[in-house]
């Protein structure tokens, strides 16, 4: 068993704002809109995928799940490439999520893949800061939390290479 040295608690407020007047008294009677808050950040506007009938113009909670996953990494990545002297001057990731749903009306994410594109200050930074993405992976407080895998397929360029200025394969 692990031993924790520190915990550390959140918190924060979901409301529904979805009620048309007649609550939920039926499947098309009512919208998935929430917002979440907490003190001090803006409000958080959300529903569920329009797939089940939310509001495209909101968040979701696969998407979040998505957004924390990658936010995750590329923090704990870019702490790993101070500690290893890696310059990172750019990162940009385009995650991508796969669900399956299941008969009952349920679902599971069954993969994420990260596709980070990472820009770093010289030739002979890419090695080691490809390589801390696997230390990255260790220390994400996220992905240690989920029960799929958590893959990442990182490009690793030079600033001011032509490499630099091409958009990333995805």
């Amino acid at each position: 068993m692990v031993s924790l040295a520190k915990t550390h608690t959140y918190e924060l407020t979901l409301h529904w704002t979805g009620d048309r007047g007649t609550g939920t008294s039926g499947y098309r009677a009512y919208s998935r809109a929430h917002e979440v808050t907490a003190p001090g950040r803006p409000p958080l506007l959300g529903s569920s995928d329009p797939t089940f009938r939310g509001e495209p113009d909101r968040w979701n909670p696969e998407q979040l799940l998505l957004a924390a996953l990658a936010q995750c990494h590329m923090l704990s990545y870019l702490h790993r490439c101070v500690v290893a002297g890696v310059v990172v001057t750019g990162y940009t990731d385009n995650p991508h999520g796969e669900m399956a749903e299941t008969p009952d009306g349920g679902g599971h994410f069954t993969e994420v893949v990260l596709r980070p594109r990472v820009t770093v200050a010289s030739p002979e930074m890419v090695e080691p800061a490809r390589e801390q993405h696997e230390a990255a992976q260790r220390l994400c407080f996220i992905a240690n939390s989920v029960n799929f895998p958590v893959r990442h397929e990182p490009v690793i360029v030079v600033a001011g290479t032509p490499e630099d200025k091409t958009t990333s394969p995805v």
